[in-house]
């Protein structure tokens, strides 16, 4: 029978990561540097692993191969097939990153045979005057970006946010985008890893030379609009459940709460997924023994679950997130 599953992190070092993901999120075997802690994935070649329980070491696409439907529902089975559609990242950027963007689903598929990647960033924490980049902060054109391009003036142009613990940006394919230094985020996605770098603000590598940017590929990528927010707006309900995003790639809901809550899941076809942004809670399915969810810890619900309880054992939140119109072709 399946069993709501904890996989084994699968870490990341990066250039620029920190080591938040052990003193904040208590990831304690997370190695120095690590700039990603990828939580759940379905990509080729870094698929995750069953932490414990009769599954312990079976990969995700093992196991959707066997359980099908009642491990991410019919919906998504039938859309997605042995692909599961969601990557679930936390990420920890001690230093600015570059700006890049992402191609959308078409795209994707006429240059690389693969999905686009529209994602979605939820603040855990964030030093003082953090800030990252969402879109542009004026109108352009493609003739009008290319000239601050070659101007070096890419700065200039960046829409800029100050960021605080609960913020939350979603970032569709074809947004201009970066995070800044000293910010710990978790990051809902589509299972891609295909990414335009922009502007890498004139760092050098170590031999000397910048890090390449793909201008070419990625001026075809970029929704040059100005918008006049970049920023979810959600207002958190204490013992319940506040709606971050709905997009056809997720649907993501923030969840606080101090006792127990129940959550019924019988009008989605869908797997959920619970990142513990803070406190912990047990999560009480039928008869069996309830499973404890720290902070810092990312747990899978299987499809055929369709009504848990979340228990808290201290003041909670918790991002739930799940597919919610899987049938419906973005």
């Amino acid at each position: 029978m399946l069993y709501p599953l904890k996989f084994k992190p699968i870490y990341q070092y990066r250039l620029w990561g920190g080591n938040k993901l052990r003193s904040v999120l208590q990831k304690m075997d997370a190695p120095d540097m690590t700039g990603e802690s990828w939580e759940i994935s379905g990509v080729e070649g870094a698929i995750s692993v069953v932490k414990d329980g009769f599954l312990e070491g079976n990969d995700l696409q093992e196991l959707i191969e066997v359980y099908m439907g009642d491990l991410v529902g019919d919906s998504v089975y039938n859309r997605f097939g042995l692909e599961f559609p969601l990557l679930i990242k936390l990420i920890d950027a001690s230093q600015v990153l570059s700006v890049q963007v992402h191609p959308d689903d078409q795209l994707a598929k006429d240059r690389h045979n693969a999905n686009g990647k529209t994602e979605l960033w939820h603040i855990i924490q964030a030093d003082p005057g953090a800030v990252l980049y969402s879109g542009f902060n004026r109108p352009l054109d493609r003739d009008s970006f290319l000239t601050y391009m070659a101007e070096n003036r890419i700065e200039e142009i960046l829409n800029k946010e100050e960021v605080q613990a609960g913020n939350s940006f979603f970032i569709p394919a074809g947004r201009v985008h970066a995070t800044g230094a000293g910010i710990l985020f978790a990051e809902i996605q589509q299972t891609s890893d295909l990414t335009y770098r922009i502007f890498d603000w004139n760092r050098l590598e170590k031999n000397g030379r910048p890090r390449p940017l793909h201008t070419d590929l990625a001026i075809d990528a970029i929704d040059f609009k100005h918008y006049d927010s970049y920023r979810n707006h959600y207002e958190p309900v204490m013992n319940g459940s506040a709606s971050i995003t709905q997009t056809p790639y997720f649907t993501v809901n923030h969840l606080w709460f101090s006792r127990s809550i129940d959550r019924d899941y019988l009008e989605i076809d869908s797997f959920v997924i619970y990142i513990c942004l803070d406190g912990s809670f047990l999560l009480r399915y039928g008869e069996e023994n309830p499973v404890l969810v720290k902070k810092g810890k990312t747990i899978l619900l299987p499809a055929i679950f369709k009504d848990v309880t979340l228990e808290a054992r201290e003041e909670t939140k918790v991002l739930e997130v799940y597919i919610e119109n899987a049938g419906k072709q973005s």
